[in-house]
């Protein structure tokens, strides 16, 4: 089975409704190139000052959900909302949360991101995560008419462990809606995305924020689609924007079939 998948690079703010726009025009555009499958980056339809984020916290379902719904059925595409902040019951933060819309509109996963950035370089930045952030506990693989899809988040590329878990579930495409600053997405990026699908014998999509952050940090871009082989079918240029390419789960058994290395894998030891 053969079908086109794209990723949609983005440069969000603070202003919501402006987000939700260009998002939508850039779902619109992949859906007419003919993608079956579009993924949007990380914290897509707000990214403000951690001091502001309280009063931005999305309900699922909710607005942005609803608007995103009754695009996915006018498109009659699968869509990965690639990240929302989800208010957290009894908690004043908020879980980072990744929905899969089917062509009808229905939320048919959601995946709220496991692995927390946190870390503190004295003189040079600090970012604390989970301040703001609940973590979440579950992997989430899900069956669909395009084959299973394996949801994770950002900071989670960097944890082979969860992807081994998402793949002995069935994952066969891997998202992974980002949005990695610039020194550490030169330096590791295409790197842990190829890695990823390498040793997951999984097909990645892995779109990414772009620009400048609302915290000062340059953002990487580069999104990029990454085949079963390790091969970078698609890379997005600076700026928003949208990439494609074919996904192929035919090629994908073939790949497991020759290099059946999922099967020799000894997790008892």
């Amino acid at each position: 089975m053969r079908y086109l998948a794209a990723a949609v690079q983005m440069s969000s703010s603070a202003d919501r409704a402006d987000n939700v726009s260009r998002a939508t025009a850039l779902i619109r555009s992949a859906a007419t190139r003919g993608a079956r499958l579009v993924v949007l980056p990380e914290v897509f339809s707000w990214r403000g000052l951690r001091a502001d984020e309280a009063g931005a916290f999305d309900t699922i379902p909710g607005a942005t959900t609803d608007a995103l719904a009754a695009l996915a059925r006018e498109c009659g595409i699968y869509l990965c909302i690639g990240s929302i902040l989800e208010a957290a019951p009894g908690d004043d933060r908020a879980f980072n949360t990744s929905c899969l819309l089917d062509p009808g509109g229905n939320i048919v996963a959601r995946y709220r991101k496991i692995h927390l950035f946190d870390v503190d370089l004295p003189g040079r930045v600090s970012v604390r995560e989970s301040a703001t952030r609940t973590p979440g506990e579950e992997t989430v693989v899900v069956p669909t008419e395009l084959g299973a899809l394996g949801l994770s988040i950002c900071y989670d590329l960097r944890f082979p462990e969860l992807y081994r878990r998402l793949v002995r579930a069935g994952a066969q495409v891997l998202l992974v809606p980002s949005a990695f600053t610039f020194p550490t997405g030169a330096a590791h990026w295409e790197v842990l995305c190829r890695a990823r699908a390498i040793e997951s014998q999984c097909y990645v999509i892995a779109p990414d924020q772009t620009g400048r952050s609302p915290h000062g940090f340059a953002d990487f871009g580069e999104s990029m689609i990454v085949d079963p082989w390790g091969r970078v079918l698609a890379r997005a240029p600076d700026g928003e924007g949208v990439v494609s390419a074919e996904i192929d789960l035919d090629y994908l058994a073939r790949v497991r079939s020759e290099l059946p290395s999922l099967t020799h894998a000894r997790l008892d030891r």
